[in-house]
C-alpha cells in the first residue's frame, strides 16, 4: 500500500492565544484542512513564552491573538520582527476593525483575521497565501542578496544613478577607482568625474537613440586629479513603479594602456636600435676610408691654400665619426649596477645639479614625498642621469617667473610612482608618440638623444613612464618602479 503521507507537506504552526477556548476552535479549524498539509501545531498562552519560541524559529507560521494581558499582538509581532522573524505572522482578533487591520500590516503581519468569521476554507486559503508569499520574498531576498554580493565584491566599479546621472547607488570599487568617499559619490554625478566634456554628449545622445551605450573608451579624473583610461557601459532602465534610472559598469584599463604604451615604446626604441647599428655599420666603412685617404694625402699636399679644406674634411669626420659613437651608446641596453636606494636621495641629488638653473629660471618648485622610504632596486648615477634629463627638458619648457615645477612620489600596493609635472609649452598628441625616438627634439640646437637615452636607462631598471600632456598648459612624466618588499 501506498502511504497517503509521504506526499504531504509538514507544517510547524504556533497559536499564540491567552483563550484555551479560542485556542482549541482555531487549531480544530485548521486540522480540518487536508490539501496535503500534516499539520503540528502548539499552543502558547503567554507573551513571554511567546517570544521565547518565536525566537527558536521552529515554526513555519504564526497565529496570534491581538489580547495578550498587558501587551497585544502587535507588540509580539513588531518584537519578533526586529528579532528577524521571516516566517508568517497572522494576526487574530474579537471583532474586525480597520485601524487594527491597517496596524497589523504596518507592524508585519501579512494577514488579519476575525476569530467569528474563522472557517476551515478561510484559514486554508490564508495559510497558502501566507507561505506562498513568503516563499516569494525569500527567493527575492536570496536573489537580491546574490546580486548584492555580486555588485559589493565586483572588481569593477558598479553604479546606479537617477536619469541626470546623479549616484544612486555605488560599490566599493567606484570609491577605490575615484578615489572618493562612498559618501562623497554620493552627492556627485558621473559627469563630474568625466575628463572631457565632449564625452557627456555621446553619452546622451547614445541613451537616447538606443537607450544603452557599450564599451565607449574614456577618461576620469580621480579625486587626486589624476587622470585614469577606463570603458564604460551604461543603460537605461525601469523599475517596478515605472520611473527610469541608470545603470553602469567602469573597467579601469589605465595598466593595460600603460602596459600596451610600454611594449610600443620598446619595440619602436628596438626598431631604432637596429636601424642605428645598421647605419652605424654602413657608415664607418667609407668613413675609416676617408681618414685613410686623408692620412696619405696631407704628407703629399703642401699648398697653403688647400690646408683649410683639409682640416674641414678632417673635422667633420671626426664630428661623423662621434655623432656614430652616440648613436651607438643611446642604442645599447645601459649597464646598471644594483642596489638598494631611495628614490627621495636619488631626485634630491637630481634636482641640487639643476637647482642653479631653477634659480636663474625663478622657478617655483614643489617636492612632496611620503613619509617612508621609497626603497627601490636601482643604479644611483644612472638613474639620476635620467631623472636629470626630464628635469632639465621641464625646464627649459617653462617661461622666466610663471614656471611651477612639481615633483612627487606616490606610493602604491606593489610600486612607487614619480610624477615630474611643469607647466610649460606642452607636448602635442602626435609628438608625443615620437617623444623617445633617437634624435627626436623640439630644442633648436637639440640633439634629441637625452630622452632615447632616459628611456633606455629606465627599461633597464624594469621601470615603466608614461607621458601626460597639454599644449600651453602641462606636461607630467609618470615613471613606476617595483617596489622592494
Amino acid at each position: 500500500m501506498t502511504d497517503n503521507n509521504q506526499d504531504k507537506r509538514n507544517l510547524n504552526v504556533l497559536i499564540i492565544d491567552d483563550d484555551e477556548d479560542d485556542f482549541f476552535l482555531t487549531s480544530e479549524y485548521i486540522k480540518g484542512i487536508g490539501n496535503g498539509y500534516d499539520f503540528n501545531i502548539k499552543w502558547c498562552a503567554l507573551y513571554k513564552d511567546a517570544s521565547v519560541e518565536i525566537c527558536k524559529g521552529f515554526y513555519d507560521i504564526y497565529f496570534v491573538d491581538y489580547r495578550l494581558g498587558a501587551k497585544t499582538g502587535l507588540d509580539l509581532i513588531k518584537e519578533a520582527i526586529e528579532n528577524k522573524c521571516e516566517e508568517p505572522i497572522i494576526l487574530l482578533t474579537g471583532k474586525g476593525n480597520m485601524e487594527i487591520d491597517i496596524l497589523a500590516m504596518q507592524a508585519g503581519a501579512v494577514d488579519y483575521l476575525v476569530k467569528s468569521e474563522l472557517t476551515t476554507d478561510k484559514l486554508e486559503r490564508c495559510i497558502r497565501y501566507a507561505l506562498g508569499r513568503f516563499e516569494f520574498v525569500k527567493a527575492l531576498k536570496a536573489n537580491e542578496q546574490k546580486f548584492r554580493s555580486f555588485f559589493e565584491k565586483s572588481k569593477d566599479a558598479v553604479f546606479i544613478a537617477d536619469e541626470a546621472f546623479y549616484f544612486k547607488d555605488v560599490n566599493f570599487a567606484t570609491s577605490v577607482l575615484s578615489e572618493y568617499s562612498v559618501q562623497e559619490l554620493l552627492q556627485l554625478n558621473l559627469y563630474n568625474l568625466l575628463a572631457n566634456n565632449e564625452d557627456k554628449t555621446v553619452i546622451e545622445e547614445q541613451l537616447k537613440v538606443f537607450g544603452e551605450l557599450s564599451e565607449k573608451e574614456l577618461d576620469l579624473i580621480t579625486k587626486s586629479n589624476e587622470k585614469i583610461n577606463c570603458i564604460i557601459s551604461v543603460s537605461k532602465e525601469k523599475d517596478v513603479k515605472g520611473n527610469y534610472y541608470i545603470q553602469g559598469i567602469i573597467h579601469d584599463i589605465t595598466n593595460l594602456k600603460k602596459a600596451e604604451k610600454a611594449t610600443l615604446q620598446t619595440q619602436k626604441l628596438d626598431a631604432a636600435q637596429r636601424l642605428v647599428r645598421i647605419l652605424a655599420h654602413e657608415v664607418r666603412n667609407p668613413l675609416n676610408n676617408i681618414y685613410l685617404s686623408l692620412e696619405q694625402l696631407l704628407p703629399e699636399i703642401m699648398a697653403e691654400e688647400l690646408q683649410p679644406y683639409l682640416d674641414i674634411i678632417n673635422r667633420n669626420s671626426k664630428r661623423i665619426g662621434s655623432l656614430i659613437t652616440e648613436l651607438l651608446d643611446s642604442s645599447r641596453p645601459t649597464e646598471i649596477v644594483l642596489e638598494k636606494v631611495s628614490l627621495q636621495d636619488v631626485l634630491d641629488e637630481s634636482l641640487s645639479v639643476a637647482s642653479d638653473r631653477i634659480t636663474l629660471k625663478r622657478i617655483n618648485l614643489e617636492v612632496n614625498y611620503p613619509v617612508s622610504t621609497a626603497s627601490v632596486m636601482a643604479d644611483p648615477s644612472k638613474l639620476k642621469i635620467a631623472f636629470l634629463n626630464i628635469i632639465i627638458n621641464a625646464i627649459e619648457a617653462m617661461s622666466e617667473n610663471e614656471g611651477n615645477l612639481k615633483i612627487s612620489i606616490k606610493e602604491g600596493l606593489r610600486n612607487y610612482i614619480v610624477y615630474i609635472s611643469d607647466n610649460g609649452t606642452g607636448i602635442s598628441e602626435e609628438n608625443l608618440t615620437k617623444l623617445f625616438e633617437p634624435y627626436y627634439t623640439s630644442k633648436f640646437n637639440g640633439m634629441g638623444l637625452g630622452l632615447a637615452s632616459t628611456l633606455n636607462i629606465l627599461q633597464s631598471h624594469k621601470a615603466t613612464v608614461d607621458v601626460q600632456s597639454k599644449i600651453n598648459e602641462r606636461t607630467t612624466f609618470a615613471i613606476t618602479f617595483q617596489k622592494l618588499i
